[in-house]
């Protein structure tokens, strides 16, 4: 019998959903979580600047992004070593609860440091959510569609980053900031839910551990997971795309800003212009899934994508012109995303792969701040377009960097279905 899929039945797959009922269910858990988390950050950020003033709002934000730095590591560990599946529904079940704690905080008119209290609290609790979901993925789908699980779930994220922040402004503008902090443990209750209606299998099960393992290591797996990515070259590549990627995008929540102005469009310029960058990654989310048999080309297009629109930024005066650079950049940082994380996904061995993504992702986290740091000192140092050139002409070299072959590269990534790697 042929293992050629007919051209039909090509077609409806790619007209579907990857994946079953169970990813699918993951899928609407994760879409309800992750609105919710931006709406309940534009109440967040709301609140504490009413109560506070501007100061709280970055003591807020490094509240709500530290703890995962710190402890994605320890997440990715508990990935591997735990029932997934009950780990997640540990989590959301803590983060409905500290959010309604928070709603109380508002009501009572309890000492302001309790929100990002609070906060750091809840991104702690959800620390080994994200290398669930990512080393859960490929269980839940066929080989040959997790680039486009993947990419739904990127579309999944850049659609909660516009609908999000839209239903947290509508929600402060009907009524006050405690009911988004209900509303988003409500969300959490219904991830939990969507989680709770998937079935407990092999998909959650921990990987066995590694013969000769004597038990658990906390550091060790840490130093485990750290291993996996430095033994396979592309791997390092496809980590250090996703981490330059996030430098870029840490420096445009600062950079934008001052683009918009220049523009003389204001903060709402800078409203549109993150709106035409969240437009552009569902873009991209939508393409990427169909370019990972090139995924090395497809990567360094995107990263072309992301680089050469920020110069052009800095010397356009059309805010039209900006939107459609905006676009352009964001469909570039989604398809890279996908590439990187499906490509890791092929390359690293399952008993690993919560471990990888526990130090992965607080990797692109720690880049979006860096990025967002240094941006202001490269304004001063080389101005607005100085700046923005620098930022771009930084990634082309990271993209040479990658695209360089190893000599000690020998073949392709295991795993990774593609006719094109060099």
């Amino acid at each position: 019998m042929s293992t050629t899929a007919s051209p039909t039945l090509t077609a409806a797959r790619r007209r579907r959903l990857p994946g079953d009922r169970r990813f699918r269910l993951l899928l609407a858990g994760l879409a309800t979580s992750s609105a919710g988390d931006w709406l309940y950050n534009v109440a967040l950020l709301a609140f504490v600047a009413e109560r506070g003033g501007a100061g709280w709002l970055g003591v807020v934000t490094g509240a709500r992004v530290l703890p995962i730095v710190l402890l994605g590591p320890v997440g990715g560990v508990l990935a591997d070593r735990c029932d997934r599946r009950m780990l997640m529904l540990g989590a959301d079940a803590v983060r409905a609860a500290l959010m309604l704690g928070l709603a109380g905080v508002a009501v009572a008119g309890l000492p302001l440091w309790l929100a990002p209290l609070l906060a750091a609290l809840a991104t702690a609790a959800a620390s080994a959510q994200p290398a669930c979901i990512s080393a859960t993925t490929p269980r839940l789908v066929a080989p040959d569609e997790l680039a486009a699980a993947n990419a739904a779930r990127a579309a999944v994220g850049q659609a909660a980053i516009v609908v999000g922040p839209a239903l947290g402004a509508l929600v402060l503008v009907v009524a006050s900031p405690v009911w988004a902090f209900v509303a988003n443990a409500g969300t959490f209750a219904a991830s939990a839910a969507a989680t709770w209606a998937i079935p407990a299998g092999p998909a959650f099960a921990p990987v066995a551990r590694e013969q000769g393992d004597a038990g658990f290591d906390l550091l060790g797996d840490i130093r485990s997971g750290a291993r996996a990515l430095r033994g396979a070259p592309d791997a390092v590549r496809l980590v250090a795309a996703d981490v330059a990627c996030s430098a870029v995008y840490g420096a445009e929540t600062v950079l934008l800003i001052l683009v918009a102005h220049r523009l003389g469009d204001g903060d709402a310029g800078y409203g549109l212009l993150l709106g035409a960058f969240g437009l552009g990654g569902l873009a991209g989310a939508m393409l990427a899934g169909r370019f990972e048999r090139h995924w090395r080309r497809a990567l360094g297009v995107a990263l072309v994508a992301v680089a050469v629109p920020l110069p052009l930024m800095g010397l356009t005066t059309s805010t039209a012109l900006a939107l459609a650079l905006a676009v352009v950049g964001g469909a570039g940082a989604v398809v890279a995303e996908v590439l990187s994380e499906t490509g890791l996904q092929r390359t690293l061995p399952a008993d690993v792969l919560g471990r990888a993504f526990g130090l992965v992702i607080p990797g692109s986290l720690a880049g979006i701040v860096v990025g967002a740091l240094l941006a202001g000192p490269l304004v001063n140092l080389l101005g607005l377009t100085g700046a923005l050139t620098t930022v771009g002409g930084a990634l082309l070299v990271v993209l040479a960097v990658i695209l360089t072959p190893s000599p000690a590269r020998a073949g392709k990534p295991a795993g990774i279905a593609t006719a094109e790697l060099a």
